[in-house]
């Protein structure tokens, strides 16, 4: 009798317990449906010119949304700069890209096509200007350009937009007053070497691979960016508020700067796309770039600086809900 009724007890438990899976499983498919199918598609990303640090850091990032999104293609394009990736997105021609802050900003003053319906994702790392000239130059301050051949980056450039900004600042008419040389980070340094140029503008991450380059294979110098004239690009007002006073640190290029830190200015660059980007595709693009940061940032060095904390702060881009989505997940 005994054993008939344990036998019996344990059935009604089992059936009790079944039931109650049962429950539990239908308020938890109610209090968190199924996640969103994982984004699958063909994207391309808008980078820059061949040895900059966007196309690198476009690269590794395509790896790394390789392995988080795998049913995504990514398709990677050389750019001039920030302009010409803005108005690629704009044009539907790229989904994402890299662009500094000023260049958006003033791409949206000028309400140029589409300037409305570019989103953010994320603040990634700084890209400090870097005047380059050859060790025995007479250069000392960018005033001491006045009359000679140097590189102001290619049209449609970030580097081309702080370049003009800074010759202005130290009174410098760029048209008339030097001759400007449209070229990139590609090309400038050779034409440095063969004496074609006599010193060029770059912007870009730090140390940017073309420099260091340059700096093992010709005696070459940074031109410090005085303070006073980072306050009178300032007094530009508008779209000049996204230039802050930085310093290119001592050992960013050892065999050029011998141990001495450089006054310099520094902007923000901006992972960007469009409010046209798939919400679920945002937010897996914005999640691979935090979750990189260290994996990109062993041979992108800029990388490292990517930051959970500071990445939302997109000005002057609202941030695209998929990126939101993505920030109010990891939310402490």
């Amino acid at each position: 009798m005994f054993p008939a009724l344990s036998r019996l007890s344990r059935r009604r438990a089992l059936r009790a317990s079944a039931a109650a899976l049962v429950v539990l499983g239908l308020l938890l498919w109610w209090v968190w449906p199924s996640a969103e199918p994982s984004p699958r598609g063909r994207v391309t990303f808008s980078t820059g010119v061949p040895t900059g640090v966007y196309q690198r850091y476009g690269e590794l990032l395509e790896e790394a949304l390789g392995r988080e999104v795998p049913q995504v293609a990514i398709s990677l394009r050389n750019s001039e700069g920030s302009g010409q990736n803005l108005a690629r997105l704009a044009s539907g021609e790229a989904d994402f890209t890299i662009a500094t802050a000023d260049a958006v900003a003033t791409y949206i003053r000028d309400s140029l096509p589409g300037a409305y319906d570019l989103r953010g994702c994320a603040r990634l790392y700084d890209d400090y200007v870097q005047l380059i000239v050859p060790r025995g130059s007479k250069v000392r301050t960018t005033r001491d350009l006045r009359g000679l051949r140097v590189g102001v980056g290619q049209e449609g450039s970030g580097v081309r937009l702080i370049a003009n900004r800074l010759l202005t600042a130290a009174g410098l008419d760029a048209a008339k007053d030097i001759t400007p040389v449209p070229a990139g980070i590609d090309t400038m340094p050779e034409l440095l070497k063969r004496d074609r140029l006599d010193a060029f503008f770059w912007s870009g991450g730090l140390p940017t691979s073309a420099v260091q380059r340059l700096s093992e294979q010709f005696p070459i110098r940074l031109v410090p960016l005085e303070d006073d004239l980072v306050n009178r690009v300032h007094e530009g007002g508008g779209t000049s508020r996204y230039y802050r006073s930085a310093v290119v640190p001592a050992d960013a290029y050892a065999l050029a700067q011998e141990g001495q830190p450089v006054a310099t200015v520094a902007v923000a660059n901006l992972l960007v796309t469009t409010d046209r980007a798939d919400a679920a595709l945002t937010e897996a693009f914005t999640r691979t770039v935090i979750r990189s940061r260290d994996r990109i940032g062993r041979q992108v060095h800029p990388a490292q600086l990517v930051d959970l904390r500071t990445a939302i702060f997109t000005d002057p881009l609202p941030l695209h809900e998929g990126a939101r989505r993505y920030y109010r997940s990891v939310k402490p």
